[in-house]
C-alpha cells in the first residue's frame, strides 16, 4: 500500500529521524511525534516494512509492505509478539 502527498517533502537533515518516537517538526501542543513510530512498530510486528521516498518541494510517498500468508499465525496475540 502507498500513501502519497504533494506537500513540501521531508528535508534530508531530518529524514533519518522521522520514525523516532517523540520526533516532530510541529509546534508544541500540535503533535506528539508518535504516529510514524507506532506505525512502524505495528508493521514490524507483522514482519512487514514501512519505507518512504521524498522529493523536497514536491511531496512524500510512504510504502507499507506486509507479507502474504495463506494461514493465520497459530494462537499469537499482539501481547505475545512483544
Amino acid at each position: 500500500m502507498t500513501v502519497a502527498d504533494t506537500g513540501g517533502g521531508i528535508p534530508a537533515e531530518i529524514a533519518e529521524r522521522v520514525f523516532d518516537p517523540f520526533f516532530t517538526t510541529k509546534e508544541v501542543g500540535r503533535g506528539t511525534g508518535q504516529g510514524l513510530a507506532i506505525s512502524r512498530t505495528i508493521i514490524d510486528r507483522h514482519h512487514g516494512e514501512l519505507t518512504f521516498q521524498t522529493d523536497p518541494g514536491r511531496g512524500t510517498t510512504f510504502t507499507i509492505r506486509l507479507p502474504y500468508t495463506a494461514q493465520p499465525p497459530q494462537n499469537e496475540t499482539l501481547a505475545d509478539a512483544a
